[in-house]
């Protein structure tokens, strides 16, 4: 398939800026793959489409405060740092993308922090944007990762005209966030309050929890027109045997698995045994997931409305049928559902 097929028309107006007041109150519109059938509820309903037995797959990784706001040496012009990953613990080496990228060079220093309690070397160029950044601090790890933490800003996405405020703290976070290493959040998680998790427990539909940490891959802009030729970046993943054991339990029983967003489907089509069966993995995916792809392990799917030519509407379409999610994604448009990380929530049956 072709880029272009997944043009649509998207209102800026309908891309969210804020999260819903109840994170399960947001709306919900469900799409029948097999029979075509496309409804509009409230989120909180997506229990009564679940039974004892079927099992809800979630990505646990946290997101850290990875926007740093800092400034150059000498001319003090304001820097936008973004951490990455940290490439090696001890050294202090972090992947970050800066910008304004045209002003900085190798061996500039970076300073945070309004008494410059946090400085930083620039010693490689990794992309036109990105950096090899390492931080000069005196000490220990528990008040390095503090002060990491007290400068950093909830990195929401640059679709959010805003910056970030002290309920982004939470709501960019889902309520079973546990391993941090992500720069942005699994945002099909979000809708899950802890109420309604309680509900799914109490109804007999076991919670399986993979970890994939969410990088900016995901949302990088697809270049090529022929799907097929794009390259996704790496992100780290993992499945435990607790995780796979549950899963696997649905798929014998022939229960329905449902992936919560598009990071879960990812981590879940990386860790397919030669059986068709779940197996505990860990390690790097830079799985794309395009029309054709014959899904594995999941038969149902929670996403959020995402933006044209993005990876993950792809993906969203390569599960739910392409002239169906267009035609639910028009309706969406015409329905004013909001769009995007703080928006509203689709389930693909």
């Amino acid at each position: 398939m072709k880029l272009s097929q997944f043009v649509f028309d998207l209102p800026p107006d309908l891309i969210a800026q804020y999260p819903c007041e109840t994170r399960d109150e947001s709306r919900l519109m469900v799409v029948n793959r097999e029979s075509g059938k496309i409804e509009h509820r409230i989120f909180k309903d997506v229990l009564e489409y679940f039974d004892d037995g079927d099992a809800l797959v979630v990505n646990n990784t946290k997101v850290f405060p990875a926007r740093l706001y800092g400034r150059k040496e000498k001319t003090g012009a304001k820097i936008e740092v973004f951490l990455l990953r940290e490439l090696n613990h001890e050294m202090r080496l972090w992947d970050v993308l800066v910008d304004p990228a045209r002003k900085i060079r190798v061996g500039n220093k970076l300073y945070f922090g309004e008494d410059d309690s946090m400085v930083a070397e620039v010693i490689d160029n990794t992309t036109s944007r990105g950096r090899t950044i390492r931080f000069l601090f005196d000490g220990g790890d528990d008040e390095f990762n503090k002060t990491l933490k007290d400068l950093g800003e909830t990195p929401l996405p640059k679709y959010i005209k805003r910056s970030a405020e002290e309920l982004d703290k939470e709501r960019y976070q889902t309520i079973y966030a546990k391993h941090e290493g992500a720069v942005a959040a699994p945002t099909a998680g979000l809708h899950f309050s802890r109420e309604l998790l309680k509900r799914f427990e109490i109804k007999g539909i076991s919670k399986a929890e993979t970890t994939l940490h969410v990088g900016l891959g995901t949302f990088r802009n697809i270049e090529v027109e022929d799907l097929s030729k794009h390259k996704m970046d790496a992100e780290y993943f993992k499945i435990d045997n607790t995780a796979a054991g549950i899963v696997n339990k649905a798929k014998e029983n022939g229960k329905k698995i449902c992936a919560v967003g598009t990071t879960t489907m990812r981590s879940l089509e990386s860790a397919v045994s030669a059986t068709g069966f779940l197996k505990a993995e860990e390690g790097w995916t830079n799985l794309f997931i395009h029309p054709p792809h014959e899904f594995s392990i999941a038969t149902a799917m929670v996403t959020n409305f995402h933006v044209p030519k993005s990876s993950l509407l792809i993906m969203v379409a390569a599960f739910g049928g392409y002239d169906l999610i267009m035609d639910a994604y028009r309706q969406a448009v015409k329905e004013k559902y909001r769009f995007f990380t703080y928006g509203d929530a689709m389930l693909i049956l």
